[in-house]
């Protein structure tokens, strides 16, 4: 089987934790939605993470172990999200309960996509902060999901389907339209193709997307065989790390990097990270070409 999408060399630039990357800043419009005009130009392509953490957060509430009372910013970690950045528009993946302070953090001011991992809270409650986009993009969000990620966004978002809001302006209401996507079969959104990779999730199922030689795999507690062919020949691998100790839903460290050790990436980021990692001690124990995720890395592929 060859690898899905066009070949790619990789050029990895990292966006320092205290802010963002040199991006969105040449002014006019394309700088005011989040477009990088430079990159742009040379038709590249950034993915940026938005959150690398798992679903409390780090810091946990009410937490007082040294990474939850750590100063170094690459131990403050939101929940998981990425965005992809192609010459023709963001590509969000996942919308986070931060996803407003995520975008706002990374000085992305539109989003013209959305595509879904899954259903659980802290890859969905911030869909309402879409309803932003829509005024700029002059019509509905598209998002790219299953039929359950739907089911589950009709019925926590009712308001924003139920007739008496139809009339509402742009910015009352999340306005958008689902697009139906299934794991193996790739669809395009904003001229890349992606490919959607079926992943276990202890009980539930849930996607990676693969785009060119680039794969977000997040919420993985196993990967089904059919699925591997799926995740050959990468340049960049971000893979579902929870902790050190084993968990009935996610990749612990081990099996993380015995994931990695099979499919040999050049580059893998661990992401989905509690607060039983700090950044600079568990990085420095990591093998060559695997590192901890952080908000606001940066990778141009």
């Amino acid at each position: 089987m060859g690898r899905p999408g066009s070949p790619s060399s990789v050029q990895w630039k990292l966006s320092g934790p205290g802010g963002p990357a040199d991006r969105g800043r040449e002014g006019g419009e394309a700088g005011a939605l989040g477009l990088d005009l430079s990159a742009s130009s040379k038709g590249s392509r950034r993915l940026i993470v938005l959150g690398s953490g798992t679903s409390t957060g780090v810091p946990v509430i009410g937490c007082e172990c040294a990474v939850c009372r750590s100063d170094d910013p690459h131990n403050k970690r939101t929940r998981s999200s990425v965005l992809f950045q192609f010459p023709a528009g963001n590509l969000l993946v996942d919308t986070s309960p931060e996803m407003r302070l995520q975008l706002v953090r990374e000085r992305v001011g539109l989003v013209h996509a959305i595509a879904y991992t899954h259903h659980h809270v802290d890859h969905l409650f911030g869909l309402d902060d879409a309803r932003m986009f829509p005024h700029k993009l002059g019509g509905p969000v598209p998002i790219y999901c299953e039929a359950e990620v739907e089911e589950t966004i009709r019925r926590v978002f009712h308001y924003a389907f139920e007739a008496s809001t139809k009339s509402f302006p742009s910015g009352g209401v999340p306005q958008i339209e689902f697009e139906r996507i299934g794991p193996g079969v790739p669809f395009e959104v904003l001229g890349q193709t992606l490919t959607p990779i079926r992943l276990d999730h202890g009980r539930f199922k849930v996607l990676g997307f693969r785009v060119g030689d680039l794969a977000y795999c997040t919420d993985v507690s196993s990967i089904p065989e059919e699925s591997w062919p799926f995740l050959q020949g990468l340049d960049v691998l971000i893979l579902d790390a929870l902790r050190v100790e084993p968990h009935p839903t996610h990749f612990n460290l081990e099996q993380a990097l015995g994931v990695i050790e099979r499919l040999k990436p050049r580059q893998a980021y661990l992401t989905h990270l509690s607060h039983g990692f700090d950044h600079r001690a568990t990085g420095s124990t990591l093998p060559p070409g695997v590192a901890l995720a952080y908000d606001g890395l940066a990778v141009d592929f």
